[in-house]
């Protein structure tokens, strides 16, 4: 992270590192990552984990966008810098109205409001990629491709909030599957985001997971109230911060490092994929899974409080909350694994085999006490990392760097 003094706006140098400005934009989206579950959490039900689940990807959408923009060029300078403010200024606006995308209150209608920042943003984020791409070949024409198939998915966007309900779920995921499968082809055909700086790319996308995992210690002292001096409280809280630790091993201790080496390694195409799929998409699915698990320990640590009308420390977890628990574990670990397979590493059996003992777990989850439940994931976490280690350690694991594009890639067993 860096202090930039620079003036006018270039293209982003190869040791670019984020800046003070990106963090700043970062923490509009750690707002709307907290409004999107309390709109979840009230308490959760099937309904509005699916809900929450189209604004976490509307959300994914409006930063990783601007995640490219600032790998093309720097964001906090100039023409690029303003445009970044105003889309700051949207992203806040529809981070307000996230509990209210279903409905409409007093004043503006909520829905609308939601879908017109979500527009703006995608917007001001393609025009300020034109305007930074005149000195790269071929670039603009490929922008407007992804300008034009974007536009289409708008229309189902805004008309689904005019209509509301039902109507208005599924055209949002029209309008999300028109926008990602539309610029899917349009790579296949034209190419995709050139990337600039793979330290850059790979530090922002760190950053917006670590950020993601605290949402699950705020998530906690949510959960708790009033009721945190509480010795059950604190010590499933500390159950919760276990659970969050493991998590941020699993991603932080191996798997991002070795992916931003083969990121970096990686050239021309090849690389522009790993960022696509590896990052974009991939960290869509870990960044999902973290949030989901920070609902279900706010949902246990309510449960120890008494939170839900039950006598404190008692009861188990609905089955929305204990999906979000165990079901969002699981949908990290799947990132996780795509992760890995993206930037070019193996993926091993047994680490498949952890996506589906955790949801092998989930009825049992659902049958323990709330603190059990959470225990037990905790301590299937971390034995699940620390036999990682173990693997790593042994000569011939398999985990060997990648090969780069003029190297034989190693034989993983």
């Amino acid at each position: 992270m860096r202090f930039s003094t620079r003036g006018p706006a270039a293209r982003v140098a190869r040791d670019h590192p984020a800046t003070t400005f990106e963090i700043f934009f970062d923490l509009v989206f750690v707002f709307a990552l907290t409004r999107i579950i309390a709109f979840m959490g009230q308490p959760p039900s099937p309904q509005s984990m699916a809900r929450g689940l189209l604004l976490l990807v509307l959300l994914w959408f409006s930063w990783s966008s601007y995640a490219w923009l600032g790998n093309q060029t720097p964001a906090d300078v100039g023409v690029v810098r303003a445009g970044v403010l105003a889309a700051m200024a949207a992203l806040f606006i529809a981070a307000l109205v996230m509990p209210q995308a279903w409905s409409s209150g007093p004043g503006l209608d909520g829905p609308l409001l939601l879908a017109l920042a979500y527009v703006l943003l995608r917007a001001v984020h393609l025009t300020l990629y034109y305007w930074s791409a005149a000195a790269t070949p071929g670039l603009r024409a490929r922008i407007r491709i992804f300008a034009a198939v974007s536009a289409v998915g708008w229309l189902p966007l805004v008309l689904g909030a005019l209509l509301g309900g039902t109507a208005q779920s599924a055209l949002w995921v029209l309008a999300f599957a028109v926008e990602v499968g539309g610029q899917r082809l349009a790579h296949a055909f034209r190419g995709g985001w050139p990337l600039r700086n793979p330290h850059h790319f790979a530090e922002r996308h760190g950053l917006v997971l670590i950020i993601a995992l605290g949402e699950s210690l705020v998530a906690a002292g949510v959960g708790a109230g009033s009721a945190v001096t509480r010795p059950p409280v604190l010590g499933a809280a500390l159950v919760g911060l276990s659970v969050t630790v493991c998590l941020w091993w699993l991603y932080f201790d191996h798997v991002a490092p070795a992916a931003e080496r083969s990121l970096d390694l990686s050239t021309g195409d090849r690389r522009d994929r790993i960022a696509s799929d590896a990052y974009s998409l991939s960290h869509l699915l870990l960044v999902v899974g973290v949030i989901y698990v920070a609902l279900g320990v706010e949902q246990v640590l309510m449960l120890v409080a008494g939170g839900h009308g039950a006598p404190p420390a008692a009861g188990s977890l609905s089955w929305p909350g204990v999906t979000a628990l165990y079901g969002g574990t699981a949908l990290f670990l799947v990132g996780r694994l795509l992760f890995r397979r993206f930037s070019a590493h193996q993926v091993r059996r047994a680490q498949v085999a952890l996506v589906g003992v955790i949801l092998a777990l989930l009825p049992l989850g659902r049958a323990l006490s709330a603190v059990a439940a959470l225990g037990l994931l905790a301590v299937v976490l971390l034995v699940a990392a620390v036999q990682e280690r173990r693997h790593r350690a042994r000569p011939g694991s398999g985990d060997a760097e990648p090969a780069t594009d003029s190297q034989e890639r190693p034989n993983d067993r």
